[in-house]
């Protein structure tokens, strides 16, 4: 699994021009499933998420994680980041897991939060059309990868 986590002042989901779901302060996870992901892939990344120290303390210093400040989290499922740009201009999406099995994967992914860190992400809507306004703050961007532990 592939993400690029961002810490945020706000983001805002929609779908269909209609809000689907919007967040204050905190993170916005865009996350790529891979064939091979798994519940240890899951894992690794859900503890590595909730407790990223990026969020600034008294001191103004990055000491402090989603849990310290009591921050919201949306997860967005993003097929994209698995795309290979080597050859040619047009992106080669072979490394993304398709439809069901990413699903199951996206949705997993966001019970861990629920049932292991007591958070009730706000997610997409898997495989639609979703435009999503943020405002990255510091800017903070962090990518990982499951596979790069």
């Amino acid at each position: 699994m592939k993400v690029v986590v961002q810490r945020v002042n706000y983001s805002k989901l929609t779908i269909d021009n209609k809000i689907y779901s919007e967040i204050n302060n905190g993170l916005l996870v865009l996350v790529g499933v891979t064939h091979n992901d798994d519940l240890d892939d899951i894992s690794w990344l859900s503890k590595k998420i909730i407790n990223l120290r990026i969020f600034n303390d008294e001191n103004n210093i990055m000491n402090k994680s989603l849990l310290d400040i009591s921050g919201e989290l949306m997860i967005v499922s993003q097929f994209t980041l698995h795309a290979q740009t080597k050859k040619g201009n047009r992106p080669s999406y072979i490394n993304a897991a398709k439809g069901v099995f990413a699903e199951k994967i996206y949705n997993s992914f966001i019970l861990e939060f629920e049932i292991k860190y007591g958070f009730k992400p706000k997610t997409g809507k898997f495989g639609h059309d979703m435009k999503i306004e943020f405002e990255n703050d510091g800017p903070v961007t962090i990518i990982m990868d499951s596979k790069n532990k």
